[in-house]
């Protein structure tokens, strides 16, 4: 990669991302690169996240729109999505500049409310698009459709539309499978449903999800990406496509997809070894 310039991220209110910052800059510096803090813009060749998922998942929407490829180091435990660790980022940060690395191309959804026979401003999510019921103590009804297909009306406490990146994360939690991100596919899983038969489908990247409220109901609102995006009302559609544009993720050389999930979801314990080999 030829890298003339790098956005770095910090992780908001943390002491020790800016301190990594710190001694990040004159190292790249030395290198003739060029640097930012805390600025994403289109003109630059790597954003270097120094937080966690929840980091990243904030400028994601930018840096796909950019095609600005990122990487992710992080401070605490090993993240899903920022698999550096702190004590290698250098050596990978070496091995990026030496184009010895892998950039996966993972799938974002965009979403938008149709309100009143106009559309909304375009919301972009790397990991999931949430319709939640909040605090209301009756269940929501949810009538969806792929395409012009109806699928069903969900009666839940909300519904999640994820991409594989996403599978991980509320998905993961609300009984939905874990997609290996190489797949480009959207999954709709609902929450807590009221019938047990209410599966989690998944559908090819292609198709154009829309759903609305079979009834009036209140405090319901749409959540992209952790954020609250709008509140919903029975007049509204609610629609989810895949983004034209993926976001660039650079994964650590050291890792791979299933090492990361035996450490995250602690699959035969921390440990480990057993089972590594197959002969």
């Amino acid at each position: 990669m030829d890298i003339r310039k790098v956005g770095v991220i910090c992780k908001k209110d943390s002491a020790a991302a800016l301190e990594m910052s710190k001694e990040l800059l004159p190292w790249l510096a030395e290198r003739g690169i060029g640097t930012e803090v805390d600025a994403i813009a289109d003109d630059m060749d790597l954003l270097i996240i120094l937080g966690g998922d929840g980091t990243l998942l904030h400028v994601a929407d930018q840096a796909s729109r950019l095609r600005v490829p990122v990487v992710g180091v992080n401070l605490g435990d090993l993240g899903f999505l920022t698999e550096v660790a702190v004590g290698e980022r250098y050596e990978v940060l070496e091995r990026i500049l030496a184009g010895q690395i892998v950039v996966e191309e993972r799938l974002m959804l965009k979403t938008r409310i149709h309100r009143g026979g106009e559309a909304v401003d375009w919301r972009y999510a790397l990991n999931d698009v949430v319709i939640s019921k909040g605090s209301v103590d009756r269940l929501v009804q949810l009538s969806t459709w792929a395409d012009q297909e109806y699928i069903t009306t969900y009666r839940a406490d909300g519904l999640i539309f994820s991409t594989p990146t996403g599978s991980t994360a509320y998905n993961l939690s609300a009984g939905g499978p874990i997609v290996n991100p190489a797949l480009q596919s959207i999954l709709v899983t609902p929450i807590c449903p009221f019938m047990l038969e209410s599966r989690p489908v998944l559908l090819p990247a292609a198709v154009c999800l829309t759903t609305r409220l079979a009834e009036q109901a209140n405090e319901v609102k749409v959540i992209v990406d952790g954020q609250p995006a709008w509140e919903m009302s029975a007049s509204d559609t609610l629609e989810v496509v895949a983004s034209e544009r993926p976001l660039r993720l650079i994964c650590s050389p050291q890792k791979d997809y299933f090492e990361i999930l035996r450490n995250k979801l602690n699959w035969g314990g921390r440990a480990g070894g057993a089972g590594k080999s197959r002969q």
